[in-house]
C-alpha cells in the first residue's frame, strides 16, 4: 500500500486537538464547585490500562526486484489498534510497565508490540497524575502493501519506545478507575526482512502513536492515614445532679468497618456505647473528673483511638433573693403587695419568710401582703428572706412610705335659699325678703375670697309647661324661670353686694319648687360631686332683669277699677 503521510499527520493532530479539549473540559468541571474530593486521594500499587490506540508510522522499506532495480515504499497509518499495559509501582512513584500494542490492518501494514521498561508517575492531591515511560521490546511488523509485488511477511524485530500521558482519576468507586486523558508516545521499528527478491529488504520505522482508554488501580501504596478521636464535655462545669454529656468526634474512619465505642472514667459512672455518653455526677463531690473514650475499627496500628473530656463539678452556691413593693408609696391602713424573687444557682427548691419593721405582714411563696394599719408615717422597712433544702438562706430588703395623715377634703357648703312665691306679677324678681339671705351669701363669700359661690334656679312643672306656650302672632318668647331667677339672683349679688361676678356659677336645678339655692365651694372642693342634678346656664342668652318696683299708676288704676 502506498504511504499516506499528510493523511497520517491530520489524524494526529485531529486526535490530539480532542484529547486536549476533553482533558481541558474535565479539569474545568473539576473546577466548578463540586463535591470536594479527599485532600489526599489513594495512591495505587498496580495501574491495568486497557484502551484506544492510534499508529502513524514514518519509514520506507526498499525492496529488491526481480530486475536487479530496488523498490521503495511507504508504510500508512493504522487507525483501528488497541493497547493495553500493567504497571507495578515501588513506591509513590517509580514503578515498573509490561506493555502490548495491536495495531493490525489487513494482512501487511500490521504491528504487533510486547515491551518492558520503567515508568514515572506524579500523582497529586487533585487527582491528575502525569507519567513518563521508556520501553524496549520486539515488533511484529508487516512491509506495505504494494502491489502487483509480492507483500513482506510480518516479521520480527527490536522496538524502542518513549513518551508519556495523564492520567484523571474518577470521582466514583473510590477512585480506582482513572480515565487515561492521552498517552502520546515515539517508537522505533527496525525489521529485517531478508535477501530475498520482491519481498525482502529492511526496515527502519519511526512512529507515532497516541492512546485512550480507563486505568483500573489496585492496592494502595500510601497506608489510610491512622483513626484520630478528640471528645468533650457539655456543659464542662455543672453541679452534682447536673447531667454531662461526653460527645465524641472521629475521623479517618473507614465507611466499609464498623467502629466499636468505649468510655471510662476513675471515680465516674459513664453510660454510652455510641460517640455520645452520660455522666450522672448526683453522687460526685465537687472536684474535677476525667472521662476517656476508645474508638475502635481493628487491632492494626492506626485503626484506633483514645481521648479525654474533663469536666468540673461545682459547690453548692447560696441563693438570691430581691423584693419590690406596690404601690410604694400608701396612706395609712392602706395594704400594699410584696412580691420577692428567689433564685438559686443550681435551681434548689426555695422557701419564703417575710418581715417588716412597722405594720404587719403575712404570706408564703413568693408574695406577702402588709398592712400598715398602726403603722405611724414614715418608712417601714420589708425583709424578704429564702432558704434552699440544703440549708443556704440569703435575704433582700424594700421599703414603703407611709404618707402623714391628710385633712379632709374641702366639701360644697349649702347656704340658705331665695323663695319667689310672692310676686305674682313678677316670678323671677329678687324681691326686698331676699335681702337677708343673700346678705349672709355675701358675707360668707367675703370671709372666703378664695371660694366660689353657687347659685342654682328652680322652677315648678307648672312653670316648666306654661313656658312652653305661645299664644298669638305677637307673643314674647317663652320663659325660662329656673334660669332667670339664678340669673337675676347673681345680678343682685354682684350690683348690690359688691361680689365679683367671675365668682359666681349660674345653674338651674331640678328641686321643681319657684326657689334659688345658693351654695359656697370652697378652694379644692368639687361641687358637681357634692351637688348632683344642675346644668349651666348659658348667660348670654338670659340677661339679668331690673328690680324696680310696680308704677304707682297702676296702683290707682286697679283702685278705681274696683270701684
Amino acid at each position: 500500500m502506498y504511504s499516506r503521510p499528510l493523511g497520517s499527520v491530520g489524524r494526529i493532530l485531529l486526535i490530539s486537538c480532542a484529547v486536549g479539549l476533553g482533558a481541558s473540559s474535565l479539569y474545568g468541571q473539576n473546577s466548578n464547585p463540586q463535591p470536594a474530593a479527599p485532600a489526599e486521594q489513594p495512591v495505587s500499587r498496580v495501574d491495568v490500562f486497557t484502551g484506544y490506540s492510534y499508529l502513524a508510522p514514518h519509514g520506507t522499506v526498499n525492496t529488491p526486484q526481480p530486475n536487479g532495480s530496488v523498490f521503495s515504499d511507504r508504510y500508512s497509518s493504522i487507525d483501528y489498534g488497541a493497547i493495553g499495559s500493567v504497571a507495578y509501582y515501588f513506591n509513590r512513584y517509580f514503578g515498573g510497565q509490561a506493555e502490548f500494542g495491536a495495531h493490525p490492518d489487513g494482512r501487511n501494514d500490521e504491528a504487533w508490540t510486547v515491551q518492558g521498561g520503567p515508568i514515572f508517575r506524579y500523582p497529586t492531591s487533585e487527582g491528575i497524575t502525569p507519567f513518563v515511560h521508556a520501553l524496549a521490546g520486539a515488533v511484529k511488523l508487516g512491509g506495505p502493501n504494494a502491489e502487483p509485488f509480492a507483500a513482506h511477511h510480518d516479521t520480527w524485530g527490536p522496538a524502542l519506545t518513549a513518551g508519556g500521558g495523564l492520567d484523571y482519576n474518577l470521582p466514583f468507586l473510590g477512585h480506582h478507575v482513572a480515565l487515561r486523558l492521552f498517552q502520546a508516545d515515539y517508537e522505533y521499528f527496525h525489521v529485517n526482512y531478508g535477501p530475498a527478491v520482491s519481498f525482502g529488504g529492511r526496515a527502519n520505522v519511526n512512529n507515532a502513536r497516541l492512546s485512550t482508554g480507563l486505568v483500573w488501580k489496585f492496592g494502595n501504596i500510601v497506608p489510610p492515614p491512622p483513626v484520630q478521636y478528640s471528645c468533650s464535655a457539655s456543659p464542662a462545669s455543672v453541679y452534682p445532679g447536673d447531667p454531662v454529656t461526653i460527645t465524641g468526634t472521629a475521623t479517618n474512619l473507614n465507611p466499609k468497618k464498623t467502629a466499636t465505642y468505649s468510655w471510662s472514667g476513675q471515680g465516674v459512672t459513664v453510660k454510652g456505647d455510641t460517640a455520645t455518653a452520660n455522666v450522672d455526677t448526683s453522687s460526685l463531690q465537687p472536684g474535677n473528673y476525667t472521662v476517656t473514650g476508645h474508638v475502635s475499627e481493628g487491632q492494626k496500628a492506626g485503626q484506633f483511638a483514645d481521648c479525654t473530656a474533663s469536666f468540673t463539678v461545682k459547690q453548692y452556691e447560696p441563693p438570691t433573693v430581691s423584693c419590690s413593693v406596690n404601690p410604694s408609696s400608701v396612706n395609712p391602713g392602706d395594704t400594699v403587695t410584696v412580691t420577692a424573687t428567689g433564685v438559686s444557682p443550681q435551681n434548689r427548691p426555695l422557701t419564703y419568710s417575710y418581715s417588716a419593721s412597722a405594720g404587719s405582714i403575712s404570706g408564703t411563696g413568693n408574695s406577702a401582703t402588709l398592712s400598715t394599719t398602726g403603722a405611724p408615717a414614715g418608712t417601714i422597712t420589708v425583709t424578704a428572706n429564702v432558704a434552699d433544702d440544703k440549708g443556704q438562706t440569703a435575704s433582700g430588703t424594700c421599703t414603703v412610705t407611709v404618707n402623714a395623715p391628710q385633712a379632709p377634703a374641702p366639701k360644697t357648703q349649702t347656704l340658705c335659699s331665695i323663695n319667689f312665691d310672692r310676686d305674682k306679677r313678677r316670678p323671677t324678681r329678687v324681691d326686698n325678703e331676699a335681702k337677708a339671705c343673700l346678705d349672709d351669701v355675701a358675707l360668707n363669700a367675703q370671709r372666703s375670697a378664695d371660694a366660689k359661690v353657687v347659685v342654682v334656679g328652680n322652677e315648678t312643672e307648672q312653670e316648666k309647661a306654661s313656658a312652653g306656650k305661645r299664644h298669638g302672632k305677637h307673643a314674647k318668647p317663652a320663659t325660662d324661670f329656673a334660669a332667670q331667677r339664678a340669673v337675676n339672683t347673681k345680678d343682685y349679688l354682684v350690683k348690690e353686694k359688691g361680689i365679683d361676678a367671675s365668682r359666681i356659677e349660674v345653674r338651674t336645678g331640678s328641686a321643681g319648687s319657684k326657689e334659688v339655692e345658693n351654695y359656697l365651694v370652697p378652694a379644692g372642693a368639687n361641687f358637681d360631686s357634692d351637688v348632683s342634678g344642675t346644668t349651666a346656664v348659658d348667660e348670654s342668652s338670659v340677661k339679668a332683669q331690673p328690680r324696680k318696683a310696680l308704677a304707682t299708676r297702676h296702683h290707682h288704676h286697679r283702685a278705681a277699677k274696683k270701684k
